[in-house]
């Protein structure tokens, strides 16, 4: 007897199918509290028709896979038995051509713990069957199964099946470590609001009078990113593990539980919140619109070629103005301006970057992220010149940059940046780049001298 969700599969179906509804119906979402009101079998039946969602790429413990098809060479009987829906489990038996029987939910009843426990009995016997399973719900079916297999448990769970069964083996390894929840939020990604510390640079003279709102106000965005992210990958788990680099993200390939990115999500929000209270400023209400526009993002707007774009680069700028709003400094309106159709162009170039390495697995009438392969030429047209003609006003103008005292490193700062954007498009446009443009620049060493030379131009001006 064999569990499907977090055993063979190390994924949840049900949460998958809430993603899957959110992402192709997402107006049905407002009938989940009526669905609920039905019953959990009945639940998970209505959302399993509702929503569609791929079983063949969803992650597989290889170890389990692996003993099952032994188990089937010896010629012994295998059975799904899972709390999914019949719909979702038929469909993994399906896949994997190993099972002679599927025991599931049904519309009526809900076949989980005590009621998985008293199908099996009365299937198989007491103590007529083996069962192989993961979780604190899996304990009632074990203390009536002949011998228990374990997959990835928890301390609590292996000591309470041990005294309650006779344990043959436990799979253990693959458990998510903190890496791999650091990795879900994308830690390294916090590079991008280095940004928000920006203002202290144009204004010396608060730099240490405000330099803890400042860091304050970097976590609280890191932190709402990192929830934004984690949505985000929740969201896209079917097209990520289609993508040959992002199969690899932690939830797309089953190394952290959906379970704990979902819950993850909340909480990050709750402690951005809280640091952005505490600093006693607008703060607030820059992050909660960057966050509402970065969930409108993850949801709808991620799929509108350009307009996509345009809101990533929003989000850059009210990194900026958040900044500014901290340590109480009023930015001027023009600068946002140009830091948004710069920022515009940095997306854009993000996205010329995924035509130029996927475009050759589509046709060339296909689209990658809704944008035409077959006009890239006209793509990076607009990239180039939305991520270089702000910087060309500000060389023109560089007294919008910084105090007037400091307009020629403000000048300097422009050309470094020019010629890194420069040479991006052209890493980009020879297929050097995969994935994330600033992951990209950590470890390209153009990048990392342009980024010391600006370094020690903010050193010598300090």
């Amino acid at each position: 007897m064999v569990d499907l969700d977090g055993t063979l599969l190390r994924t949840d179906t049900l949460i998958e199918s809430l993603f899957g509804l959110a992402r192709q119906k997402p107006l049905q979402l407002l009938a989940l509290p009526a669905w609920l009101l039905g019953g959990r079998a009945g639940f998970k039946q209505r959302l399993a028709r509702a929503a569609e969602i791929d079983i063949s790429t969803m992650p597989v413990d290889e170890d389990v896979l692996a003993h099952l098809q032994a188990q089937r060479r010896q010629g012994r009987r295998l059975v799904l038995a899972t709390a999914a829906d019949e719909r979702v489990a038929t469909a993994a038996a399906r896949r994997f051509g190993l099972f002679d029987q599927v025991l599931a939910s049904n519309g009526q009843t809900n076949l989980s713990a005590e009621r998985k426990r008293d199908r099996l009995v009365a299937e198989f016997g007491p103590r007529g069957f083996d069962y192989l399973g993961d979780s604190d719900q899996d304990l009632p079916v074990w203390a009536q199964a002949r011998r228990a297999l374990l997959v990835r448990p928890s301390h609590r769970c292996r000591v309470r099946a041990a005294r309650v069964a006779e344990i043959e083996q436990t799979f253990a390894d693959g458990r998510p470590g903190i890496g791999d929840y650091l990795h879900a939020m994308r830690i390294s990604h916090w590079l991008k609001n280095l940004l928000v510390l920006l203002p202290l640079l144009v204004l010396p003279a608060l730099a240490g009078a405000m330099m803890g709102k400042a860091l304050l106000a970097f976590v609280a965005f890191s932190l709402s990113a990192s929830g934004v992210y984690l949505l985000n990958d929740l969201f896209d788990l079917q097209a990520d593990r289609a993508h040959p680099h992002k199969r690899q993200r932690a939830l797309a390939s089953g190394r952290v539980p959906l379970l704990h990115g979902l819950l993850l999500v909340p909480v990050l929000w709750g402690l951005a919140l809280g640091l952005a209270v505490a600093s006693a400023s607008p703060l607030p209400w820059v992050l909660a619109g960057y966050t509402l526009l970065m969930v409108a993002y993850s949801m709808w707007l991620k799929h509108l070629a350009y307009l996509d774009a345009a809101v990533l680069g929003l989000g850059y700028s009210l990194r900026l103005l958040a900044g500014a709003l901290a340590i109480g400094a009023a930015p001027a309106p023009g600068l946002l301006a140009c830091c948004a159709v710069y920022f515009f162009g940095l997306a854009l170039l993000k996205r010329y970057a995924e035509l130029i390495a996927l475009g050759h697995r589509v046709s060339v009438h296909g689209q990658v992220r809704g944008y035409p392969v077959n006009r890239r030429r006209q793509l990076w047209l607009v990239g180039v010149l939305a991520s270089t003609v702000p910087i060309a006003l500000l060389l023109a103008m560089p007294r919008q940059l910084a105090l007037p005292a400091r307009a020629t490193a403000g000048w300097l700062g422009c050309v470094l940046l020019l010629a890194w954007t420069g040479h991006m498009w052209r890493m980009a446009r020879a297929g050097r780049i995969e994935g994330d443009p600033v992951a990209y620049a950590v470890r390209d060493m153009p990048s990392r001298l342009l980024a010391a030379l600006a370094g020690a131009l903010l050193l010598a001006v300090a």
